[in-house]
């Protein structure tokens, strides 16, 4: 379902959906985080994704959004509490194991990575998008996600462009999820 006018990366809250159909296959980044076996790839490629989100401003000033991914199946759901102040913060996530993250607003033309995956195929929709940057503690792998809106078919979709890289290997995916309700 197109994501309506009204809900934008200043107000993701609400629940999304992840359209297989319009994503690339998750299988191939998935890959490249070592400790992420085939039967856990596997039993996320059939499963269904919803993404829950509160996205809110802290007394601080500081925009939040707290994510709860939940995926059919019996796999473990995983939760992201992000603070956009690119500030590391240690996690311990059921799939990827011990990571530290940050997030901040960011214009396109600042992102610092050489992919320009990461930068094209956005909506122009406001001058930021939200940057995501998560380091494995003990894999050696990176994953750098842009969010934002992009039209596809004539609809508009919120989206994830995501490069995650291992040495000098990389893989890139497009996440996109269909908006549920608020």
């Amino acid at each position: 379902m197109a994501a309506p006018p009204e809900v934008t990366l200043k107000d993701l809250s609400g629940q999304w959906l992840m359209n297989k159909t319009l994503s690339d296959d998750p299988d191939r980044i998935l890959q490249m985080q070592q400790g992420v076996g085939w039967w856990l790839r596997r039993a996320i490629s059939l499963a269904t994704i919803t993404l829950t989100i509160k996205q809110y401003t802290s007394d601080d000033s500081l925009t939040h959004i707290d994510i709860e991914q939940r995926a059919t199946g019996g796999i473990s759901s995983t939760t992201e509490n992000r603070t956009l102040d690119w500030q590391y913060r240690e996690h311990k996530d059921g799939i990827f194991g011990e990571v530290k993250g940050k997030s901040r607003w960011v214009k396109l033309s600042d992102v610092e990575d050489d992919n320009e995956f990461l930068k094209t195929g956005w909506l122009d929709e406001g001058d930021e998008h939200v940057q995501a940057y998560v380091e494995s503690a003990g894999n050696g792998w990176t994953a750098n996600q842009i969010w934002g809106f992009e039209e596809l078919g004539g609809t508009r979709y919120y989206v994830r462009h995501v490069v995650v890289r291992k040495g000098d290997d990389w893989k890139e995916a497009r996440l996109v999820y269909d908006f549920q309700k608020k």
